[in-house]
């Protein structure tokens, strides 16, 4: 049986910095010169953390994704190792992660994708979803090989976070036990095993669940983690829908919301990307060296912004108020979370198409620090918090004086 881990924290998580993943920016093809040029427009913005996502193994795009098993860097995208790509990270001032999507045999990869017999069947043929095998986690020679291509990787190459991935599923269950339902049940406590070996071994290393986006998002798998992601709805509309709708679900300091940017991003388009992500974790993604100097300020206002949040998303009682969503990719009307603190409280506006000009909502307490564009304006008046100027697609947070 797994034996459980406690969740205490890597000590670069306490402040919940921001990070910045590559991957709405490549799009699974991460080369030294990309994240370099990244990371001299990122540095001295105040982010936490740098993730190089899928593709570093792979002299083509990750698209095909069947390139997985053997975790071998690109040479020909990273000529100087992983090592230097990393202290140019940490030179920067963030902390280096790394993408992984270890259960996984991949058909470019014959070597692992042949090795049926590390692998889980049914019916005794080799479970295949696509260009995926799945390695059977209850075999011993298994978890020694991916210690040695996970964890000793992690270590050589000096990576503070890893970011795991899972984009295939096994359907009903596998050989090796009573019936298939509980094969796949070993599986996923093996699975668990090992991410608690991961954290016994490198206690310091912060770890990211992801799943085809937001799968993995229960309490056995959180408790192993120190984010997971939301969504894979990085470039969406619906985006603050879907965040406002995990803190039903997760911790919201777990719940890992991404801001992708770009230079031909109005700035209304940035602050309602940037207010998806004070719904949880904000990392940001897309083109930085695209964006503009005024761009820039509203980022910088917006990580600033995020930072004074940081304690009321970590702790807090939130409280959804607005329209009723009948549609997630044509959204209506208006959305608001409310997040009481101890002694602050965090509110995050959005609305959608065919949106009221103002908004009211029940909140007490003085205006500490907002952020919004410059066109809304925000009155307090008996106990209510009203935004006015509101327009399709926009957003405004605000962090208020908890009444006594």
């Amino acid at each position: 049986t797994r034996r459980s881990v406690e969740p205490i924290l890597p000590e670069s998580e306490k402040a919940m910095p921001v990070l910045f993943n590559e991957f709405c920016s490549t799009w699974g093809s991460p080369t030294e010169e990309t994240i370099l040029r990244h990371l001299e427009s990122l540095k001295g913005h105040n982010l936490g953390y740098y993730v190089i996502d899928a593709g570093w193994y792979d002299d083509e795009s990750f698209e095909s994704a069947s390139k997985l098993g053997k975790w071998e860097l690109s040479k020909k995208h990273f000529p100087h190792g992983m090592r230097y790509v990393v202290e140019k990270i940490h030179d920067a001032g963030m902390k280096a992660g790394i993408w992984f999507e270890f259960e996984m045999a991949g058909r470019d990869e014959p070597d692992c994708f042949n090795r049926t017999e590390w692998q889980l069947t049914r019916g005794g043929i080799p479970i295949t979803a696509g260009d995926r095998r799945f390695w059977d986690m209850r075999k011993p020679e298994v978890q020694e090989y991916l210690a040695h291509k996970v964890i000793d990787f992690l270590r050589e190459n000096d990576l503070d976070y890893m970011k795991v991935d899972y984009n295939e599923d096994i359907g009903l269950g596998c050989d090796g036990a009573e019936s298939l339902g509980e094969g796949l049940y070993e599986q996923i406590l093996a699975t668990q095993v090992f991410f608690a070996r991961i954290r016994r071994e490198l206690p310091n290393l912060v770890l990211e669940l992801c799943a085809s986006g937001g799968h993995r998002l229960c309490h056995s798998f959180l408790e192993l983690a120190c984010m997971a992601s939301f969504s894979d709805a990085h470039e969406c509309d619906e985006i603050p829908i879907i965040a406002a709708n995990m803190h039903r679900m997760i911790l919201p300091r777990q719940s890992q919301i991404w801001a992708a940017v770009k230079g031909d991003h109005p700035l209304q388009k940035l602050y309602y990307q940037i207010c998806s992500g004070l719904l949880g974790r904000l990392c940001y993604s897309g083109h930085p060296q695209a964006l503009t100097a005024e761009q820039w300020a509203v980022m910088d206002e917006g990580t600033a912004f995020y930072a004074k949040a940081a304690p009321i998303i970590d702790r807090g009682v939130s409280t959804r108020y607005g329209s009723e969503i009948i549609s997630y990719r044509a959204p209506r009307g208006w959305q608001a979370v409310v997040r009481r603190g101890e002694t602050q409280t965090l509110v995050v506006v959005h609305t959608f198409g065919a949106a009221p000009e103002a908004v009211t909502l029940p909140v007490g307490g003085k205006i500490a620090a907002q952020f919004m564009r410059e066109d809304l304006t925000a009155t307090h008046l008996d106990g209510q918090l009203t935004v006015h100027g509101l327009t399709d697609f926009d957003a405004a947070a605000f962090i208020l004086e908890n009444e006594v």
